[in-house]
């Protein structure tokens, strides 16, 4: 089969070539992918996280070529969602029957490929929050693909949300999706917040950590300016005692989860936000453009 592997000497690490079929375990269905997305997460470390000729690569959807040997999940020819923490950029792959769910056949491929880290994500750090039914929550990075899940998600879920974005045009759209605001930067920012979904870091991070209530939880989700995080805790105690900052990790087992946010795809109460699609061998493309935030939501790959 072909693949996109991982190549130090190609543009964004990335190259299409032959490499092995999977081998799929007794609890793993094998996958003809159609379409697969791109996360920041999976290019800003892919040179930390690989070999050369590894298949990298988280989101992927696609049909059941072959079932499951022990009988879990779906039958031969089912489409599905599915992720890993591999093997998603290419054109087949082992999936555990744990880490995927059933498409209905209005849900598109290329929507239901940008669901799986991103949205899962997104839903877990809502959940992490709490109630949100009229409480404020701050999102910042929230022109990315888990910020704008995570506005929709929010708003659904009642809260009132500030979303921050690094500058106006990579903000259009998010009103749409149920922020309450639009900020660029949280320097004009006034009042405190119940709660903070950061996908920044660095110095952003320790500004919304400044936002916070007293009792009031930030969750630093991802890293996106590729920066450490310094923060003065002795002024955070004077202003507002017990706050604090948590670093989210989205866990595993995403069925359940990607069952939720499929439904709410397929009635239309979820916007995938695909910001750009087109075909693999334009991967380096899609890559940059990603990596050099210009794309607004995610990156969408159809599979040849």
């Amino acid at each position: 089969m072909q693949a996109l592997v991982y190549d130090p000497d190609a543009p964004h690490g990335l190259r299409l070539a032959d490499t092995p079929d999977p081998q799929p375990g007794a609890s793993q269905v094998l996958v003809e992918v159609h379409a697969t997305s791109l996360n920041f997460g999976e290019l800003a470390f892919l040179r930390d996280r690989n070999n050369p000729g590894d298949v990298a690569g988280w989101d992927a959807a696609g049909t059941v070529i072959t079932a499951a040997a022990d009988g879990s999940g779906p039958p031969a020819g089912a489409r599905v969602v599915t992720f890993g923490w591999a093997g998603a950029w290419a054109q087949r792959r082992g999936v555990d029957t744990t880490q995927l769910a059933v498409l209905p056949d209005a849900v598109e491929f290329t929507a239901a490929a940008a669901l799986p880290v991103a949205a899962v994500t997104a839903l877990r750090a809502v959940r992490r929050l709490g109630r949100l039914l009229g409480r404020r929550i701050l999102i910042t990075g929230a022109s990315g693909g888990v910020g704008r899940f995570a506005v929709q998600l929010a708003a659904r879920a009642g809260a009132s949300v500030v979303a921050v974005v690094g500058s106006r045009e990579r903000g259009a759209g998010l009103s749409e999706l149920g922020a309450s605001e639009v900020a660029v930067g949280v320097g004009g920012l006034t009042g405190t917040f119940d709660g903070a979904l950061d996908n920044v870091g660095g110095r952003m991070l320790a500004d919304v950590y400044g936002l916070l209530a007293t009792e009031a939880t930030a969750l630093s989700i991802g890293m996106a300016s590729l920066e450490p995080t310094t923060i003065d805790f002795e002024a955070a105690r004077i202003r507002a005692g017990g706050s604090r900052i948590e670093a989210f990790s989205v866990g595993d087992r995403f069925g359940a989860d990607l069952g939720y946010l499929v439904g709410l795809l397929a009635a239309g109460q979820l916007d995938p936000q695909v910001g750009w699609l087109g075909s693999w061998d334009r991967a380096s493309e899609a890559a940059g453009m990603l990596l050099g935030r210009q794309v607004r939501g995610k990156a969408v790959l159809e599979v040849r």
